[in-house]
């Protein structure tokens, strides 16, 4: 008998919609159960025995939990991935990686939080040096991955990588906030290939609405 994927996490959440993401880029059958957020849940016992630090997102699969979005991601793409997801050659994974963990210790620290500052804080209580702060980190790191995407079409060569999933789970919202964003053709151009797929367009491109000046969620 098949293991029953089953993803926990409100869906306007970046980290869980990395999971929709590959889960739907790797057309796989899954179960969505909305927790978090409005939908509350995150103290119910049952979910503290999968996930223990109370967030989202969390992925069963059959007796398998794992909680963190990118060893989610990573998972579902050794699990159930192809040499492009998950690269069978330890130097071209390695590279997948170091974008991976670069997003997680760099890129998404920075735009995170340039987005609770303008979009999360209410109006009324921005505070527009701490804005322009993690803007100049979030356009740093952006140019960065702009200057890499110049001779790459995506993050890690010229195949869709999980590397791409987390990083590119920023650009929806990057693209839509109410900034100032510099000429990257890099980002832009893949920003448009990304919105070929559909796992992207139904992952990422969600409307964050619920979240606007709404600090606790």
């Amino acid at each position: 008998m098949a293991r029953k994927l089953v993803l926990w996490g409100r869906r306007s959440s970046c980290n869980v919609q990395k999971v929709i993401w590959a889960l739907e880029e790797l057309q796989l059958l899954y179960v969505h159960v909305e927790l978090g957020g409005e939908h509350g849940g995150l103290d119910d016992p049952a979910y503290r025995a999968l996930n223990p630090n109370g967030l989202v997102p969390t992925l069963q699969d059959g007796e398998l939990a794992i909680w963190e979005s990118h060893a989610i991601v990573r998972y579902l793409a050794a699990a159930y991935g192809d040499d492009g997801t998950w690269p069978p050659d330890p130097a071209r994974r390695a590279i997948v990686d170091q974008w991976t963990d670069w997003t997680a210790t760099t890129f998404q620290p920075a735009w995170i939080k340039l987005f609770w500052l303008v979009v999360r804080t209410p109006q009324t209580d921005h505070d527009v040096s701490s804005i322009m702060a993690a803007y100049a980190e979030t356009v740093a790191a952006m140019l960065q991955l702009d200057n890499h995407l110049a001779a790459n079409a995506f993050v890690a060569g010229n195949r869709l990588s999980y590397a791409d999933i987390v990083a590119g789970v920023a650009l929806f919202r990057w693209f839509t906030m109410d900034i100032d964003r510099p000429s990257m053709p890099g980002i832009e151009h893949w920003y448009a290939r990304l919105q070929q797929r559909p796992g992207f367009r139904q992952a990422v491109m969600v409307s964050y609405e619920e979240l606007i000046g709404r600090r606790a969620y």
